[in-house]
């Protein structure tokens, strides 16, 4: 948070502020130049340090999102990134991204194999159930610590395969949360014209094709998944390969190959029971505001 965004260095208002001096912050560079080699004491020295991302942005690389294209990984939270476009900074061109982040997802499945033992079967549906999983508060686009989780609609009927299910259906909605709401800003600022587009995905919990079609279906759009999930590793080589030639920009971005070898999950639930789903799933959210000290 101390870096200026137009500048690329770190905001001399903001160290002055806080009182920082600018001597102890390392040097900032791009992502994906060479900023050292390796030295003494390494197997090999003089190998070339070419890339330098955090994980979810080198996924955001390795799935080539081209401008105004999102992806979500998908682990213990699950973080969406929608590529905003160029703008020239002082060394080469910058990419920006909008960024929303949901901060349980997959641990909301650990949960119910260890604290519940529930098994993650979803043989049975119940389409009126909701969990919202906010141990911790809810981050984007919400922003409530005083958030706490739980489960609305349970009847007589309610088993633990339905319960199971709607921990999947959670991770979707979170996600369509956090992408409507970058969608939105980026239709405001001219970076896409049409809020309606396919989602590309990685991330461990992406195996499971349910947890895929229900965030197709959801969304109402295509959601991809590419035949190597480990696009975070992928997008670090990317980077580093393309400071020092192994790869060209436009051979990542060429998405033929990819395509014929990635899976796509197209929605089938109708707009108006898709339209229902997401209204109950806000009402359901906005109930568990303010409950915070219920779990003292």
């Amino acid at each position: 948070m101390l870096m200026n965004l137009k500048t690329l260095d770190w905001d001399k208002p903001t160290l002055e502020t806080l009182g920082i001096p600018a001597e102890i912050l390392p040097k900032t560079f791009s992502n994906s130049e060479i900023i050292g080699k390796l030295g003494k004491g390494w197997p090999i020295t003089g190998i070339p340090i070419s890339g330098c991302l955090g994980d979810h942005h080198a996924a955001m690389l390795g799935q080539a999102c081209k401008k105004g294209e999102a992806k979500s990984t998908y682990g213990t939270g699950a973080f969406i990134l929608l590529n905003a476009g160029e703008e020239l900074g002082p060394k080469a061109p910058t990419n920006y991204a909008l960024e929303g982040s949901v901060a349980i997802a997959g641990a909301a499945v650990q949960w119910l194999r260890d604290s519940l033992g529930v098994i993650s079967s979803a043989s049975q549906l119940n389409w009126w159930v909701y969990f919202v999983p906010a141990f911790n508060g809810l981050f984007a686009p919400w922003w409530r610590d005083d958030a706490r989780s739980v489960c609305i609609g349970i009847t007589r009927f309610t088993s633990k395969v339905h319960i199971a299910r709607d921990v999947l259906e959670s991770m979707c909605f979170q996600v369509k949360d956090v992408l409507d709401s970058l969608q939105k800003d980026a239709v405001e600022k001219g970076v896409i014209k049409d809020a309606k587009f396919l989602l590309r995905v990685d991330g461990g919990a992406t195996v499971n094709n349910l947890l895929m079609q229900i965030q197709a279906d959801l969304l109402g759009s295509p959601v991809i998944r590419p035949a190597d999930i480990e696009t975070t590793a992928l997008g670090a080589a990317f980077a580093a390969g393309l400071a020092i030639g192994v790869f060209k920009e436009e051979e990542i971005f060429a998405s033929g190959e990819r395509t014929k070898t990635s899976t796509t999950f197209k929605p089938v639930l109708n707009e108006e029971f898709r339209k229902k789903k997401a209204e109950s799933w806000c009402r359901a959210v906005k109930r568990i505001f303010n409950l915070a000290d219920l779990s003292l």
